[in-house]
C-alpha cells in the first residue's frame, strides 16, 4: 500500500497535551514520522503506511481532547528535477583463474602432521 499524509487538528491548551498528542499520533503501527504544521501549531500531520485515522482521532479525543480529522491523502514523492541517469559502459575483464592456487596469507602454508 503506498503512503498517506493525515492531518488532525487537535485542541492544545498547554505543554503536556502537546507531547501526549505527538506520543499517541507516533505510537500507532505504521506511522513513519510526525510533525506540527500550520501557523498557530494546533496541526499534527502524521505519514506512514497501513495507518488508521479512525485509530488515531480516536485516540487522540480519548487522551487530549477535541480532534478534528482534517485531510487524509497520499503522500507527495519529491524528485530532483535536473537528476539524470546515465548509464556507464563496462568493458568485460578476462581472468583466467586458476582453481588449485590458493592464497593463505598471513597464516603461511598449512601444517599437516602425520
Amino acid at each position: 500500500m503506498a503512503k498517506q499524509k493525515i492531518v488532525v487538528k487537535v485542541t492544545m491548551d498547554n505543554e503536556k497535551k502537546i507531547r501526549k498528542a505527538l506520543k499517541i499520533a507516533v505510537s500507532l503501527s505504521g506511522v513513519e514520522s510526525a510533525s506540527f504544521v500550520g501557523s498557530d501549531k494546533t496541526q499534527i500531520a502524521v505519514t506512514g503506511e497501513d495507518v488508521d485515522s479512525v485509530e488515531l482521532t480516536t485516540l487522540l479525543r480519548k487522551g487530549v481532547g477535541y480532534t478534528e480529522l482534517l485531510s487524509v491523502g497520499p503522500v507527495e514523492e519529491k524528485k530532483p528535477a535536473a537528476a539524470k541517469e546515465t548509464n556507464p559502459t563496462v568493458a568485460p575483464l578476462d581472468f583466467t583463474v586458476n582453481p588449485y592456487q590458493y592464497y593463505y596469507g598471513s597464516y603461511g602454508m598449512p601444517y599437516y602432521a602425520y
